[in-house]
């Protein structure tokens, strides 16, 4: 079987599997869902939805936020870990937005990934969650796992990863396999002992590493 056409079929049995497949990051802004996802780096979703309220309670927006003394920031978000980064992280990106794109997120890619913090993975789950546009895959630590047992890469590089995906997959199915991928990841093709007895991709899969 082609990659392709084993990609396709991974797309539509994960389909099946997630059929409304969301981001688990609780937001009600582009800006809410940016935060987030820096701070879901090395950190669970759970985690993330645990912190946000109070940090969004006490700066709702970047133009607070890039106004707070870090070292507050570094306290509300120290249990999603790295703190000290996230929270400089956060700031700066703040500013930025605040200051040159009005309070708004850009949805420009290129843009995006110029932010402090902001890397491609994190701008391409804004820019499909919040803006519903497919600029690229994001690839995890989840995704990164599933395509490599699924034998659809053998690289390591995210960036890499995210390249090879993409040019199996069309474009209109970009967000929903990323998102989808995440959710098979961390609940059935997890790390030391996936669950391949109940997996809708065993018929697809190639096993690598299993």
């Amino acid at each position: 079987m082609k990659r392709s056409e084993q990609a396709c079929l991974v797309t539509g049995l994960l389909a099946e599997e997630f059929p409304k497949a969301e981001c688990e990051l609780d937001y009600e802004s582009p800006w809410q869902l940016l935060v987030a996802t820096v701070l879901s780096a090395q950190c669970t979703d759970q985690r993330v939805n645990q912190v946000t309220p109070e940090l969004f309670r006490r700066w709702p927006g970047p133009h607070e936020l890039a106004e707070a003394p870090v070292v507050e920031v570094e306290e509300v978000v120290r249990p999603t870990g790295f703190f000290r980064n996230k929270a400089r992280w956060l700031a700066a990106t703040a500013a930025v937005i605040s200051d040159d794109h009005g309070g708004q997120v850009p949805s420009d890619p290129e843009v995006l990934v110029e932010l402090p913090g902001v890397g491609r993975k994190t701008a391409n789950v804004v820019l499909g969650e919040a803006f519903e546009i497919a600029a690229g895959i994001a690839v995890d630590t989840h995704v990164k796992r599933v395509a490599r047992r699924l034998g659809l890469t053998a690289e390591s590089d995210p960036l890499k990863i995210e390249a090879e995906l993409e040019a199996l997959l069309p474009r209109e199915d970009w967000i929903g396999f990323s998102m989808r991928t995440i959710l098979h990841g961390r609940r059935v093709c997890i790390a030391r002992k996936p669950r391949c007895e109940s997996c809708c991709l065993e018929p697809v899969c190639a096993k690598v590493g299993v």
